[in-house]
């Protein structure tokens, strides 16, 4: 049977019933992973986890960022190329818990700075997707066309913290609004992915590829939050 997932129909083929299925489905997943991201700090933090962790990884700040950025195109690769429900799910909850491990240092920072940092952050990142989100849906466009923008954005932002490491240089408060940028661009072109493009079976891999974009556009709004105090 899986040899046949490759062969179903994209989204805006099927009918009107079956396509709003399918992206319930997907946003329903994406609110959970974000539910599941949430309590997973919750645990990192009131066992001590993130405090005993936040020190070996901020001496190592570039490497978490950069572990970042990869796990971004991991998620980019896995939601296009895997197969199963049952693969999917497990590729969907560990990457859940990498980017718990990954954000625990900072968000870690930001408590120590102001406590209600972290749920201003949140608070702005959960507006500007719904607006984007609802953007994407409302004038029905295929944002495709911004596929070739984003891998080139990546390299660059990769290249660029590649190059900070090398010489020592500060990426400030313009590259937090370029990334936050390219975040919101990251949001559109995937839900304009579930309304047009993925198959029927891929909805679990869908909600990975933007709940990987949401945690973009929220560690780079957290960051530009602290580098303002």
């Amino acid at each position: 049977m899986n040899d046949q997932v490759n062969y179903l129909a994209p989204v805006a083929a099927l009918s009107a019933t079956d396509r709003s299925s399918f992206i319930w489905k997907c946003y329903a997943h994406v609110v959970g992973a974000i539910l599941a991201f949430a309590a997973i700090e919750v645990y990192l933090f009131q066992s001590g986890v993130s405090a005993a962790i936040a020190a070996p990884m901020l001496n190592n700040w570039y490497l978490v960022l950069g572990a970042f950025v990869l796990a971004g195109f991991g998620a980019t690769h896995v939601a296009h190329r895997v197969q199963s429900i049952s693969a999917q799910y497990a590729a969907l909850a560990v990457f859940v818990v990498f980017e718990s491990l990954i954000f625990a240092p900072m968000l870690y920072m930001a408590y120590r700075i102001e406590p209600g940092m972290i749920d201003s952050a949140a608070g702005v990142t959960v507006l500007g997707c719904v607006g984007l989100v609802a953007t994407a849906m409302i004038t029905g466009r295929d944002f495709s066309f911004l596929r070739g923008m984003l891998v080139w954005g990546g390299m660059l932002a990769m290249g660029g913290i590649v190059a900070s490491m090398i010489f020592g240089f500060q990426m400030g408060t313009w590259f937090s609004v370029a990334m936050i940028g390219f975040a919101g661009a990251a949001v559109l072109y995937d839900t304009s992915n579930i309304m047009h493009h993925y198959p029927q079976d891929k909805y679990v891999a869908a909600s990975m590829q933007l709940f990987s974009s949401i945690a973009l556009m929220f560690w780079y709004i957290l960051r530009m939050f602290m580098n303002r105090d």
